[in-house]
């Protein structure tokens, strides 16, 4: 086969012409025509699709949308070994450079150039694994994960104060006093917080192609759910659906909340506000007891030591003030602040309301535990993954109480046990701030439990009791107590210490995950 070069005019590029074995024609050639540059080095070559007969374009538009897109943090990495491969050529020329080196320094073209080797892998799991150390992989995977914490327990404090002052004063000062109604507004709009997710990933994607954007989120919770259900976070393929499972679990926690937080509202008139916020706080103690062998948590004495002391401070709080202590439930509740004393109730109604509230306790505990366990991804996953994920759930907890839990509304009024009315001028709008405050809390203890622990989350809600009482004295400006300056110490010194003892064992597991998965890779290497 001949052909003619003619000589290239003054102003004409240089062209090379090959001949390059048809991928879909063995034993053919055809002409590929590839500009030369004389730059130092040559940008890599990326197949055409007429040349080699596929819509490569397409698969290439379809990879950028998808690195493009990752909620909140790492989850493209996770991704990235369950997402199915893109359809490009094997044969090791969509990644060769125009030119030779050699050829492009002397300014030499030819024909049949021999095909350069192939190029390595640019990325690799196990080489991006072996580059840091375990220490420092765990180390840092760990500040990252409390560095969200850090954030969202700031948040939860900022918003169950708001909560606080705001159920109060429209229970004991505007006389809007329904308690299951009021349950019910408050675990009801958490049906808020998915879409207020999603717009907040929106925005920052907002170039991105919305189809595009809602595909990947959705693949995001779909996975999310499976790694929920296997407790793995190595799906298979062939997974079922996780809408089965997550219906079941959501039922199941919404009830044991609404129980927990219903016990509440019954104890609030029927014992007295010292007696409720002690005994109602212990769930710090039996979020302990419960992970133990629900979680399978290690009995330290650290952490031992640090809830003890909480439930000291939670104490002095309560009993060592003349005062009734001004508290708020974690269901939109509050205690304190009006003319009910120890003196007011009778003795036997007391008791009742303690053993109430004393089951409610334990249920809240239970429930931190059981959200932990059936409803949060496994240990190794990224903290982006977690908060979407974490955010979802709690959305489908409001969908939950919003579709099924208003039945006991009308049985309470037919009964008159409470009468259904709803707030008006003042109270409406009043209720409204601590019905979102109550959201944006709950939201954020629920990402804080993901992240971290149930206990840890527990105890740090107990921080709310010190900061209500600093708020309340630069509102009225009555100073703090030495029962409530000597509790809020407690608590603070007992929340420091067992953030450092589950720091100090998160990065004790990363650690040792790390070593038992370099040993292994060792071992596979040898054999």
């Amino acid at each position: 086969m001949s052909h003619r070069c003619h000589p290239p005019g003054p102003n004409a590029q240089h062209t090379i012409v090959t001949f390059a074995p048809n991928s879909w024609s063995p034993g053919r050639s055809r002409p590929v025509s590839r500009g030369a540059s004389r730059a130092p080095s040559a940008e890599p070559a990326i197949a055409s699709s007429k040349s080699n007969g596929y819509t490569n374009g397409k698969a290439e538009t379809s990879r950028r949308d998808e690195e493009d897109f990752s909620d909140l943090d790492t989850e493209e990495v996770e991704m990235g070994d369950r997402r199915p491969p893109l359809h490009r050529p094997t044969d090791g020329r969509s990644h060769q450079p125009l030119l030779h080196k050699d050829d492009e320094e002397r300014g030499r073209t030819g024909y049949d150039s021999p095909d350069p080797p192939e190029r390595p892998p640019l990325f690799t799991r196990r080489s991006t694994m072996r580059s840091r150390s375990p220490d420092t992989q765990a180390r840092l995977a760990t500040r990252k994960k409390y560095t969200y914490a850090a954030f969202f327990l700031g948040l939860s404090l900022i918003s169950f104060v708001v909560q606080t002052e705001t159920a109060v004063y429209i229970q004991h000062e505007l006389g809007w006093n329904k308690a299951y109604c009021m349950l019910y507004f408050t675990h009801g709009s958490w049906s808020f917080l998915w879409p207020f997710q999603l717009l907040i990933l929106r925005l920052q994607k907002w170039n991105m192609p919305w189809e595009t954007f809602w595909r990947r989120h959705v693949y995001l919770v779909r996975t999310t759910a499976q790694m929920v259900e296997l407790q793995d976070l190595h799906v298979p393929r062939n997974q079922h659906s996780p809408i089965p499972y997550m219906l079941r679990k959501t039922a199941f926690i919404a009830c044991a909340l609404t129980i927990a937080g219903g016990s509440w509202y019954v104890a609030v008139n029927m014992t007295s506000p010292s007696d409720l916020t002690a005994i109602y706080n212990c769930s710090a103690f039996f979020a302990y007891a419960f992970s133990v062998p629900l979680l399978k948590d290690k009995i330290r004495f650290d952490k031992s030591f640090a809830v003890i002391v909480a439930i000291i401070g939670v104490l002095v709080v309560a009993y060592g003030d003349a005062k009734p202590t001004k508290h708020g439930g974690k269901s939109g509740g509050s205690v304190g602040g009006g003319p009910q004393d120890k003196e007011a109730i009778e003795a036997s109604t007391r008791v009742l309301g303690n053993l109430i509230i004393g089951v409610g306790s334990v249920l809240y505990g239970l429930y931190e535990v059981l959200y932990k366990k059936l409803a949060c991804p496994p240990e190794g996953c990224s903290p982006g993954r977690g908060m979407v994920f974490a955010n979802t759930f709690g959305s489908l907890i409001g969908i939950f109480t919003i579709t099924v839990l208003w039945i006991p509304l009308p049985i309470l009024h037919w009964t008159g046990l409470e009468e259904f009315e709803l707030p008006y001028g003042e109270q409406a709008w009043l209720l409204a701030v601590s019905v979102l405050a109550n959201a944006v809390f709950s939201g954020s203890m629920l990402i804080l439990i993901s992240l971290t622990s149930p206990v840890l989350s527990s105890v740090a809600a107990l921080l709310t009791i010190f900061l209500v009482a600093i708020v309340d004295w630069l509102w009225t400006g009555v100073p703090l107590s030495p029962a409530a300056v000597v509790g809020g110490l407690l608590i603070i010194a007992a929340f420091i210490l067992l953030t450092w003892s589950t720091y100090r064992e998160m990065a004790e597991d990363r650690r040792r995950r790390e070593i038992d998965l370099s040993e292994s890779d060792t071992d596979k290497d040898d054999d």
